[in-house]
Order: structure tokens, then sequence, then C-alpha cells
């Protein structure tokens, strides 16, 4: 008699925790929990928050040095949005993860650099230069895009840019050859260490490095057209949410616009218009 009775006391509990907000957990009025890589992300969010307290909305900025846990916070509900990320690699996690996720718009491109201790150009690059870049497939097609623009590589006609591999290269006149071994994080490391004869950074992680994009790299993914807008991620359930739609009116605002500007002197472009949605 006594365990049922404990069984109900217990479950009664559980029920009035639950009233109490001890439940599922949702976006706060008034507060945004957002996950983000440090630079330049959080930087740009930290200039945000002025803007949105102004709103009446607290900005709780959480950082993070990868990119596989602010997707698994985000679906967790531990944070209610994250900026990290661009449209293929979030539609890569989707696949892969069943994620419920969407863009709530767009913010910023970083463009990709590559960069070298031995060469200043692309043009100086030997026959069969080591090319060192990124083991995130959503990342290869990009790179190899940009590599194609600047006349090192071609790739099979009819190739899906976002998609592209490193065996869909048509035609490669310096027999590059390419080491897909590296996490993008320790890329910066791999420069600084003169590996390679040349190794493809993402912009974020090149200055958080305290590499300068604009100085050091040798060649700079280009802005015009491009598909990796970083974006505000939220749960689907979450896309109408009005603390949503301020934050990122908020970073799509000239004032940010501005700031990313003169911050980054063009190692970060925010996005254009059409790129953010």
């Amino acid at each position: 008699m006594k365990k049922v009775l404990s069984f109900a006391v217990m479950s009664l509990l559980v029920l009035v925790l639950a009233a109490c907000g001890g439940g599922e957990k949702g976006i706060e009025e008034g507060k945004l929990v957002i996950g983000a890589s440090n630079v330049p992300h959080a930087e740009i969010l930290e200039e945000a928050k002025t803007l949105l307290e102004e709103q009446g909305i607290e900005l709780d900025i959480q950082t993070y040095t990868d990119y596989i846990i602010p997707n698994q916070a985000l679906r967790d509900k531990d944070i209610d949005a994250n900026f990290f990320q661009h449209e293929p690699y979030l539609k890569s996690q989707i696949e892969e993860n069943d994620y419920e996720f969407v863009s709530a718009g767009g913010v910023h491109i970083e463009p990709i650099g590559v960069y070298s201790q031995e060469y200043d150009s692309l043009e100086e690059l030997p026959e069969g230069a080591e090319i060192l870049m990124s083991n995130s497939v959503a990342d290869h097609g990009r790179i190899l895009a940009m590599l194609e623009e600047k006349g090192l590589i071609t790739l099979k006609e009819g190739v899906e840019v976002t998609s592209a591999s490193v065996d869909d290269i048509e035609e490669n006149p310096k027999n590059l050859e390419f080491n897909t071994q590296f996490e993008a994080a320790f890329l910066p490391q791999a420069y600084l260490n003169g590996d390679g004869d040349a190794v493809l950074i993402n912009g974020n992680y090149a200055l958080g490095a305290d590499i300068d994009p604009e100085k050091e790299a040798i060649a700079l993914e280009s802005g015009e057209n491009n598909p990796y807008v970083n974006l505000i991620v939220v749960r689907e359930e979450d896309k109408d949410n009005e603390q949503i739609k301020a934050l990122v009116e908020v970073l799509q605002s000239d004032e940010i616009k501005a700031f990313i500007e003169e911050e980054y002197k063009g190692s970060v472009l925010p996005a254009k218009a059409s790129d953010e949605e």
C-alpha cells in the first residue's frame, strides 16, 4: 500500500513540476539563447545585442569551436537558434541527422582563402603541389568551384557545384594533389606550420587564428553569387517566432552591415539582399 501511495505522490509531483515550467523547453519571452562560432559570428551578435535590447530582447550568446555540437544543442533545445553554418552544410546535416531545422535568414559570407608559406600566387604553385583542404564534404564543392574560377582546374560538365568532389575534376593541368584529411579547425595550424604547398581555410577559422585573409591569402573566394551565406538556423516550430524575426531583422540591418564592412574590411562580407532569404 505504501508503494502505491508513493508512486501516486511521485506521479503528482511530476505533473506539478511540468505545470510549473519543468516540462518541454522552448523560447523564453524576452530572451534568446543562440549558439555561435567565436569569430566572426559571436562578435557580430555582440554588436547586435544593444539593438535587440532596445526591443526588449536579451541575447545570450553561447560559443562553440566545432560544427557538430551547435546543431545537437539546437535539436535538444539547449539553445533557441544557431549561427555558424551555410545552406549546403545545413542541408547535409538535415539529411544525415533528420534535424527539423530551417534557415531564418542569411547574414554574411566568409570567403575561403588560399594560403601558402612558400608561394605568393596561385600561378607559382608547382607541378604536383599538395593542396590541404577540409574533410567536410560540404566544403569540397565550394573549394573546387573557387579553384575552377581561378583557372587551376576544370570540373566535369553538368556537375552541381555545391555537391562536387575531387572525383569530379575533369582537367588538372598542374596535377595538383588534394589532401582532404584535415578537420577544418586544424587547417590554420597546418598553414602556420608550413604544411603542404597551399592550404584552403574557412574565413572564420582564419580570423580565429589571427590570420588576416585580406593580407595573407594568395587568393580569396568571390562574394558574387555565392551560395555559402552564413545563416541563422532555428527549429521548424520556431520559424515564425517574433523574437527570431527581430533577431534576423537586426542582423540584416544597415547598422550591422556597416559594422561588418568596417570591422573585417573584406575578410567577411555582408550578405546581399537577394542572399538574405
